[in-house]
């Protein structure tokens, strides 16, 4: 469907709504960040945590659509394919970039951390044990991924059981042939209530944002961070590096497409990942990003980004990296070559097998740790500022998850260069319009480029 040119009214705040979403969400993240500050250091930081609610409530309507956009788009996306070796061959280049990206995070991360020593100086004997949830095994994730009572796993909200159970879904739609035309017609009819349903709780993303900064910062403030500034630097360094070298390395040279226009098509779910601290919750802002600012189409970003919300961990993986150095050489431990190479490999690994596990990140930690024989007394002084590292590693996941559908899609030859090509600058205005039933979102055309 076309995109229309009737003008949206303007109102005394037209300054605000028509302007980029994305820069929307910078100036909530900013100004929330500057009062949150503000009120730590005043004392007051119970008023941040009275701002709190607003931003649990887009927090709240977020996970409102994750199993149902999970579970339709990827059914949808499936069905669509209409041959099976084309699944197969999709399965197969999303996870090997994947686990690819991954691998090469948390190279980056140890090699970040050896150069700049960020554990040289630091006392962790007074750290307290923390106790870390159990890793699942290999049998049990392989099983624990198959539901065996589908509605349970929509209700519980379990992400791999719900991936599985579409893909198998999708499948037998496309193997039904003509028999199963009213069912994917059904499911292609969901999947545009749902996009249009995720319009609108994305255009109340910069109130949530700045909220959730308000608190963070208020909370934290300054304290928290002083000691370990250079662990936290060297994760948000970690994660540029990726980003600008690896994700934009990839764009350029296997995808021949211009890198400054996936970092601009991304910057939205970007900024939503960084302050909510979950892929998952920002996964319909990742989906419409993808299909309407980096032209991938719905048959692939359907099946890669779910995917990938659950298993890409690339700024998890990074992120282990830089605290298993710090903590050995916090406690004075010399690593070797061949325990840097356990490092990548386990938290490589772990990174698949516990991506549907609650605290996936100290699970992760843990087993990086043990690997090697560093203690997890070390994990404790980590908790303290695990939230504010939260944040970049979430946002490098979902910014992998944008490069590896546009990677994917460019290799299927699907992708629409006229849209990725084109500068988006989505705005306020624009939901609106997608909301009213003026223009489909994921799909709509070129957005409007900025004068």
């Amino acid at each position: 469907m076309t995109r229309t040119n009737t003008p949206v009214s303007r109102g005394p705040f037209a300054f605000w709504t028509g302007m980029q979403l994305w820069k929307q969400i910078f100036i909530a993240l900013v100004v929330g960040l500057v009062i949150g500050v503000l009120l730590n250091q005043t004392g007051n930081a119970d008023i941040a945590k009275s701002v709190k609610p607003l931003g649990d409530l887009f927090i709240r309507g977020i996970k409102m659509l994750i199993v149902p956009l999970i579970f339709v788009s990827l059914v949808t996306g499936v069905a669509s394919l209409q041959n099976l070796s084309t699944m197969g061959r999709l399965s197969v280049k999303t996870v090997a970039l994947y686990l690819g990206t991954t691998a090469v995070a948390i190279s980056i991360g140890l090699g970040l951390a050896v150069v700049f020593e960020p554990g040289v100086g630091v006392d962790l004997g007074s750290a307290q044990a923390v106790t870390a949830k159990e890793a699942p095994n290999l049998v049990d994730i392989l099983l624990g991924i198959v539901p065996t009572n589908p509605v349970e796993a929509l209700v519980s909200g379990n992400v791999l059981q719900i991936i599985v159970f579409a893909i198998f879904f999708g499948v037998a739609i496309t193997m039904a042939g003509d028999a199963a035309k009213p069912v994917r017609a059904f499911f292609e009819s969901a999947a545009e209530v749902i996009y249009k349903l995720t319009s609108v709780v994305i255009s109340f993303a910069p109130y949530g944002v700045f909220a959730l900064m308000v608190w963070v910062a208020g909370t934290y403030g300054m304290d928290v961070l002083a000691p370990l500034a250079k662990v936290i630097g060297m994760v948000y360094l970690g994660c540029a590096v990726h980003a600008v070298l690896v994700y934009g390395g990839l764009i350029r040279l296997m995808a021949r497409l211009n890198p400054v226009r996936y970092f601009q098509g991304c910057i939205e779910p970007v900024m939503v990942a960084f302050t909510s601290t979950s892929s998952s919750g920002t996964l319909p802002v990742t989906m419409m990003a993808a299909e309407r600012n980096l032209g991938v189409p719905r048959s692939v970003s359907s099946f890669v980004l779910p995917l990938g919300a659950t298993v890409n961990m690339d700024g998890t993986a990074l992120y282990q990296g830089v605290c298993a150095v710090f903590i050995a050489q916090a406690y004075g431990v010399d690593l070797s070559s061949g325990q840097y190479l356990t490092i990548v490999l386990t938290a490589t690994l772990a990174s698949v097998g516990t991506a549907g596990v609650p605290g996936a990140g100290l699970i992760m930690l843990s087993l990086v740790l043990a690997s090697v024989g560093l203690p997890l007394e070390g994990i404790a002084i980590i908790a303290g500022i695990d939230r504010v590292l939260d944040m970049a590693r979430t946002a490098l996941n979902v910014a992998g998850d944008c490069a590896v559908s546009c990677l994917v899609a460019r290799s299927e030859g699907q992708l629409d260069q006229a849209v990725y090509d084109t500068a988006h600058v989505l705005r306020a205005d624009d939901l609106r319009t997608v909301a009213a039933g003026e223009a489909s979102m994921p799909a709509a055309g070129p957005a409007r480029v900025a004068s």
